[in-house]
């Protein structure tokens, strides 16, 4: 007992006990005891507790007879299974020498990489990328010769056979129908299920012209890439701890994570995540554990967040998305800043949902009516997949009406409704939401130009933040620069510019009567909406004293407003 625990948590003898750090969770002081006689642990911090067996299958993630099966290999002894079936027994037996074979060959190849002098640009490689030695030798991360058939003659000489070489992905027939090794002149990532068993590797190419830059075990009896997370069994024990896993795409960045004490990081290796994959991530997690996704952001990657997060609430898994620079992966951040870098990364993620939203509000044209309605129509579908009535909901429509400047109703409004062709209450006429906004920001401008003096006064009024998109914000500098030649050194500036100052001139030359009640009217509503757009913001952070400040100014506008209605009927 004392010795299998070990393995996973220093232990020192107190009384007629051991204690130590509980490796299932995050534990400050020893709260872990072992009694030796009785076979027995237990954690008086997070009440974990059991036998040899369910400590094996708590720290391993795996069932109880997987455990045994565990137990009798670190123990030396051969388990005898009653009346196997002889078929039953010789797969047995046939995936053992394989699993041997794949082993051996995953210590050849690391042995290789730090003694062989063919393999010093790999050494030289890896190590640049700032990749602790420690990391790739725990990892194993080994070379593969140039030799056309070192790896397979070897085998040969020691007892395997042709069509078991074949099987294990470690050779194939050239095109003169010779058996060679399938990896030559590559680093290798040794590939281990969850037991630390290697089913398979994949290999980088050090050269350009060696073809693929990434080459597989080909599927097999044993190695099935969309079953395996590369580095799950030397994170199983810091997801415990944790309570989290962090999944990336590629094998350097779990080494890089792992080297700087993130190592409860695991990797796809490039692929969609797949339901067996989740699964795996599952039992490491645990019921109360939460799914990190630090994957690439581009659409077919936010596409594939959004099918792993349909799978993932199938079985009640926590997901999250982990933000990555842009053109920055995990090996990179890194590099440039340390664990420091990926821990604040991590705090930061969010819902997989909310980071859809996030990225589609990025990505929106919001000087553009068309942009804008079309962000509003992909939120209110990512919006939609959310339970209702519920606090990340809320939060997610009060975002997208923030940023889109539109009130809350635009974004609940049902798909219902929306594909009847009804608008929600205060949209008129063919014009979307994105089209209101921006028209009254055009209008306010029109009338400001068209108002002499009192017009330039209230475009010095103006703050940035009465205006919801940037080109508006650069239309109003650009007139109170010209307000006396409006045209004035505007050709060759932004087309959408152009157009927009070009329009709001025509406009205030077509009014020719001017009204100051409207113009203050105008300016009042903009006044408005910047003190709703602040007031929001105030209410998602929580600050109430400026929540008391911009219900102040709210009110004050409210009487003016009500004064200058009055004047003008």
């Amino acid at each position: 007992m004392v010795a299998i625990v070990s393995k996973r948590t220093d232990l020192r003898r107190v009384g007629t006990q051991f204690v130590g750090i509980c490796p299932f969770h995050e534990d400050r002081s020893p709260s872990f005891s072992v009694d030796p006689s009785k076979g027995l642990y237990h954690c008086f911090g997070c009440q974990r507790g059991g036998d040899l067996f369910s400590f094996v299958m708590e720290a391993e993630g795996v069932d109880f007879p997987t455990a045994i099966e565990v137990l009798a290999q670190a123990a030396g002894v051969e388990l005898e299974r009653d009346q196997e079936d002889p078929r039953e027994e010789q797969r047995r037996r046939r995936r053992e020498r394989l699993l041997a074979l794949l082993d051996r060959t995953a210590g050849f190849y690391a042995n290789f990489l730090w003694k062989a002098a063919e393999a010093a640009p790999a050494r030289e490689y890896l190590l640049d990328r700032g990749l602790p030695e420690e990391v790739l030798r725990d990892f194993r991360v080994g070379y593969a010769p140039q030799a056309w058939n070192q790896v397979t003659a070897a085998a040969l000489r020691n007892g395997y056979t042709e069509e078991e070489l074949a099987a294990a992905g470690l050779s194939q027939r050239s095109r003169r129908g010779d058996l060679i090794d399938r990896f030559r002149e590559r680093i290798t990532f040794p590939l281990a299920d969850a037991r630390g068993r290697v089913l398979g590797f994949g290999a980088r190419a050090m050269r350009e012209d060696q073809g693929a830059k990434y080459l597989n075990t080909s599927e097999g009896e044993l190695y099935h890439k969309g079953k395996l997370l590369f580095g799950i069994d030397r994170a199983r024990q810091p997801i415990a701890k944790s309570g989290r896993v962090v999944v990336v795409e590629g094998y350097t960045d779990v080494l890089a994570l792992h080297g700087a004490g993130v190592g409860e990081t695991v990797a796809i290796m490039g692929t969609a995540l797949t339901r067996d994959q989740l699964a795996e991530l599952a039992r490491a997690a645990g019921e109360d554990g939460t799914v990190h996704l630090a994957l690439d952001a581009d659409r077919s990657g936010q596409e594939a967040m959004m099918r792993a997060a349909g799978m993932a609430s199938e079985r009640g898994i926590s997901l999250r998305v982990t933000a990555m620079p842009e053109g920055v992966d995990p090996a990179d951040l890194v590099a440039q800043g340390g664990e420091a870098a990926v821990t604040e990364r991590l705090e930061r993620s969010l819902s997989v949902v909310e980071f859809s939203v996030e990225r589609v509000l990025a990505d929106a044209n919001l000087d553009s009516p068309e942009g804008r309605d079309r962000a509003l129509v992909e939120a209110r579908k990512l919006i939609a997949t959310t339970a209702e009535r519920s606090a990340s909901r809320d939060h997610l429509v009060r975002k997208v009406a923030d940023r889109l400047d539109v009130p809350a109703s635009y974004v609940t409004a049902s798909a219902a409704s929306r594909q009847a062709g009804s608008r929600p209450s205060g949209q008129a006429g063919g014009a979307g939401p994105g089209a209101a906004t921006l028209e009254a920001e055009r209008v306010f401008l029109a009338l400001c130009m068209g108002a002499g003096p009192l017009g330039r006064d209230h475009l010095v009024r103006l703050k940035p933040t009465h205006f919801s998109s940037e080109v508006t914000r650069q239309a109003r500098d650009h007139l109170l620069e010209h307000f006396d030649d409006p045209l004035a050194e505007l050709a060759g500036s932004d087309p959408a510019l152009e157009e927009l100052v070009a329009g709001v001139v025509i406009q205030a030359d077509e009014d020719s009567e001017h009204d100051d009640g409207v113009l203050r009217m105008s300016f009042l509503a903009l006044e408005q909406r910047r003190i709703d757009r602040e007031l929001r913001a105030a209410r998602q952070d929580g600050d109430h004293a400026k929540q008391g400040e911009l219900a102040a100014e709210r009110q004050s506008v409210r009487r003016e407003m009500d004064s200058v209605m009055g004047q003008v009927g």
